[in-house]
């Protein structure tokens, strides 16, 4: 089971509203969808839970990249809005490695896979790390500390709306 919000900051607090991923298939589209919900171009973050598996963090301010966070990259690898917020970039990935991986030259019939794309394709799953992943400041000037974030385990998206000031804004939509 997911949970998904944006908060978008305000002259006024924090606006929550629940929000649906079904059309988002990258970064850029989430990306697109909180500019959307942003009030002159201020902060709005997604947030994007799975159940108590992992939880992700996107912080957008305006024009400038994404910044994002993820609590467990290896368990966010497994899910399809996991997938989604872990970009090559933010795993250290070349994307023409993928590229090459796809181009089957080696004269496999049918697309059979042979040994080496199986150990290549374990070797593409070894790459996301356990654990957190990414800008583990992404709070820090809005009041959560890289600890603190670090730290979170349970209900962390409630945790992270109380350190934010607006836990009520947020239990509304959920």
């Amino acid at each position: 089971m997911y949970f998904a919000a944006l908060l978008a900051r305000t002259e006024d607090g924090w606006e929550a509203s629940d929000t649906e991923l079904d059309d988002v298939e990258t970064l850029a589209d989430l990306a697109d969808l909180a500019r959307e919900a942003s009030v002159d171009d201020d902060t709005v973050l997604a947030f994007i839970e799975q159940e108590d598996a992992w939880f992700g963090v996107v912080r957008v301010d305006g024009e400038e990249d994404p910044r994002i966070y993820i609590s467990d990259a290896a368990a966010a690898a497994r899910s399809s809005y996991g997938e989604i917020l872990l970009t090559d970039e933010l795993l250290g990935r070349d994307p023409e490695d993928d590229l090459d991986r796809l181009v089957d030259l080696d004269g496999t019939e049918d697309g059979e896979p042979d040994d080496e794309d199986d150990e290549d394709r374990a070797a593409a799953d070894d790459a996301v790390p356990p654990g957190p992943i990414g800008d583990s400041l992404v709070l820090d000037d809005l009041g959560m500390s890289e600890k603190q974030l670090m730290s979170l385990d349970g209900d962390a998206l409630g945790a992270i709306a109380e350190a934010l000031g607006c836990d009520e804004v947020l239990e509304a939509v959920r």
